[in-house]
């Protein structure tokens, strides 16, 4: 057995890879538009995981983008994707220039949490060991739920 990839739906596919490529940091790793069933694929991966997903020797996040509107609700109760992070507080600050809320700041040094537009919780964990506490994420305080 092996995992393959996670599915999110999104509701607006230039937004969602905004926030998982451009500011989150995956890389495109292959789209497929299905005409006759009315909706795109777009398979992502972690830039360190990038040619291994290519090979299909690495997992993915698949976007899944109906082109006929829906609504979609359970963000939260999917859990989350969690991804490692070289410098959690620059991957962090990365997020928040491009108009991100840091919904659980990484004040250990350790673990953040964000959301993307379509309500998916991530987390970010430092590699290897917890960066010092440092300003402002120290004193920032938690925002909404993750």
């Amino acid at each position: 057995m092996q995992y393959l990839h996670t599915m999110v739906r999104v509701r607006d596919l230039d937004a969602a890879l905004d926030f998982y490529c451009d500011k989150l940091g995956l890389a495109q790793v292959s789209r497929v538009d299905v005409e006759a069933g009315r909706f795109t694929l777009v398979f992502l991966a972690a830039p360190d995981d990038l040619e291994a997903a290519k090979a299909k020797k690495a997992p993915t996040v698949e976007l899944t983008w109906n082109w006929d509107d829906e609504a979609y609700d359970g963000g939260r109760n999917f859990g989350h994707l969690a991804y490692a992070v070289d410098d959690i507080y620059a991957a962090c600050q990365r997020l928040m220039d491009g108009g991100v809320t840091i919904n659980r700041p990484p004040r250990d040094g350790r673990m953040a949490f964000v959301r993307s537009p379509d309500n998916i919780s991530i987390e970010l964990l430092q590699k290897g060991p917890n960066l010092a506490p440092a300003e402002p994420w120290l004193s920032m305080p938690n925002v909404g739920v993750w």
